[in-house]
């Protein structure tokens, strides 16, 4: 049924008194800043901005299902998840089906804040989610930004709203508690008396237009869903949700096993798992569709896909009886690959984690299978085919990967007697198209691998295994880039030919290394030969001169040069060798490791 539209602050209201509820069906709030920037412009602007689906669920129902409420201060780390409010006997709800992402948006720009990562800041470093807020322009009647908008909204930091002479940032909360019409003009009096007559004018005219829109205009047109028949509201909303902000199926999925799972919750069992193995050692970008996966394959559930046929009453309490098992050896799994230097940088596909979760569950390891020295061989075995499966050019982990998934949990079940079973393993894997052998033109891929692939370490760290990967390390360029600008190398005597092309292989393979995070801050833009006889000059001169060339040889790095012009000799030089190192060690099983920490900076 058709119901009329309402202004946003009774919708508001409703949120904040819990009559409006978010089924468990519902996802989690998806939506960026500037999204909802963008819809308060079109608010503003009197665009339509779709119509809402309510779910009415009477009193006596509401004890049947799972309700949530609405996100109001979101934080990326500590706080990205909808509020559990518990039980709601007795009570007549209105759940949300339709229009979720748009009445949390409206919440957080009303009533909320928002915590979003600063780029290249540390997962885990305090300032690395500043709080902001909702903030509108008043001197601003457009965006110059985005050119569809006509009003300047922007989440800010307090610190950084104080506006300058050509702008007046209004924190948009402070909406809910005024009145329009005169009380207003003298607000932006009393307030800003610095404001001469048309900037007052225009400042007013855009504060009313704020006011209007969240106390006025009848914005919130939605149909009613009566039905109290919960596979009749499923199909309703899987219908509505096949398009917009991308919808998990998993999320869906989600939703039955929160309704089937009778002594846990298990949204709140898997977001808490989601948010414990990505914030281990450097962090990771694990999902639920991750961790609802690996439940089904370690389970044993005869299908790993994402249909609703797995995930029917008897499986679902079967999952449940074994989630303990099933998160510890998740946990492990992803402790291990830390172990091994990966984080959510370097890990190029989620999925190859899950045959290794199910070995440590199928064998029942507990955490001391990462420390205790006589797994060293094991984990030798693991690294190295993990590692060559994530540095195939092609993917290994894409297309068919329920199948590939399924197949591999058989090969562990019936060949883990004496431990990893890499052969038996890749022999599934070969049959099935994806071999985890390199051939000469994927050799050659590796060795031209470009600074800031995800592979670069994968590979390096293969190759040279000696490296005591236990501190931070960065990929560092032998050859500095700052040696490649433009004005130095013309002046050196190249032409633009090669400028461009000594530019491009400086970022490439045979100029990159593993170095400890403090050994490259020193080294910064010094030559190689320079920054070596520096960092062994405390040596006699035979000593220093053995010490330079040992590292040379161990790191291929051949003859240094002493000027960049012979930079391209060099990357041809170490070319060759990476290729024959590279020939010689990534198609044997078992590769000889050591425990790994690093990021991706130079």
């Amino acid at each position: 049924m058709y119901k009329p539209g309402g202004p946003i602050i009774d919708a508001l209201t409703r949120i904040q008194n819990n009559q409006y509820v978010l089924p468990a069906i519902q996802r989690e709030f998806v939506w960026q800043p500037e999204q909802i920037a963008k819809l308060f412009d079109s608010l503003m602007q009197d665009y339509p901005i779709g119509t809402f689906l309510f779910w009415n669920v009477e009193a006596a129902n509401s004890h049947k299902f799972k309700f949530y409420g609405f996100v109001r201060d979101y934080h990326k780390k500590d706080n990205p998840h909808c509020p559990d409010l518990g039980l709601l006997p007795n009570q007549n709800l209105t759940a949300i089906l339709d229009g979720q992402q748009r009445l949390t948006a409206l919440n957080i720009g009303l009533r909320g804040s928002m915590a979003m990562k600063i780029p290249y800041k540390w997962w885990n470093s305090p300032d690395a989610f500043p709080q902001s807020f909702l903030y509108l322009d008043l001197l601003a009647e457009s965006d110059a930004e985005y050119e569809d908008s006509k009003y300047r909204l922007k989440f800010l930091e307090p610190s950084k709203a104080k506006g300058t002479g050509e702008e007046l940032w209004f924190k948009v909360p402070k909406i809910l508690k005024m009145e329009d019409g005169p009380s207003m003009f003298d607000w932006l009096t009393e307030n800003h008396p610095t404001l001469g007559p048309i900037e007052l004018k225009k400042a007013f005219r855009v504060l009313s237009s704020l006011h209007k829109t969240v106390h006025v205009k009848p914005l919130v047109h939605y149909y009613e869903e009566t039905s109290q028949d919960i596979e009749k509201v499923l199909n309703i909303f899987i219908r509505l949700n096949s398009g917009g902000t991308v919808l998990s199926y998993s999320d869906l999925l989600l939703s039955v096993a929160v309704a089937q799972w009778s002594n846990l919750d298990a949204r709140q069992e898997i977001h808490k798992l989601v948010d414990e193995i990505n914030s281990i050692r450097d962090g990771f970008n694990f999902s639920k569709d991750f961790v609802l996966k690996a439940g089904l394959m370690l389970a044993d559930i005869s299908s790993v896909g994402f249909k609703v046929e797995n995930f029917n009453h008897e499986n679902m309490q079967k999952l449940e009886s074994l989630w303990p098992k099933i998160r510890s050896a998740i946990t492990l799994s992803v402790h291990l690959i830390a172990d091994f230097g990966l984080n959510g940088q370097t890990l190029r596909a989620d999925s190859a984690v899950l045959p290794i979760a199910y070995y440590l569950y199928h064998k029942n390891f507990s955490d001391t299978y990462r420390t205790h020295n006589s797994y060293d061989s094991d984990h030798n075995l693991i690294k190295g085919w993990l590692f060559r499966s994530l540095l195939k050019p092609s993917g290994i982990w894409g297309s068919g990967l329920d199948s590939l998934l399924t197949a591999l949990r058989a090969v562990i079940k019936t060949s883990a007697d004496n431990g990893f079973p890499v052969e038996a393993l890749h022999q599934s894997m070969r049959q099935r198209g994806k071999s985890l052998t390199f051939e000469q033109e994927e050799v050659q891929e590796l060795t031209s691998m470009k600074y800031g692939d995800k592979r670069v370490f994968l590979l390096l760290s293969l190759l040279y295994p000696f490296v005591d990967l236990r501190n931070q390390f960065h990929i560092d360029h032998i050859f500095p880039r700052s040696q490649f600008k433009p004005v130095q190398l013309k002046k050196d005597g190249f032409d633009d030919t090669q400028v461009e092309l000594l530019r491009d292989l400086r970022d490439r393979l045979p100029n990159l290394q593993l170095l400890e995070g403090t050994e490259n801050i020193q080294k910064q833009a010094t030559l190689p030969i320079e920054w070596l006889k520096s960092k062994h000059s405390g040596s006699d001169r035979e000593g220093s001169k053995k010490s330079i060339q040992d590292y040379c040889d161990r790191h291929d790095l051949g003859k240094l040069p002493e000027e960049l012009k012979d930079f391209q000799k060099f990357y041809d030089t170490r070319q060759d060798k990476l290729k024959t190192r590279i020939t010689n060690l990534i198609n044997k099983s078992g590769i000889s490791m050591t425990t790994t920490s690093a990021q991706t900076t130079t």
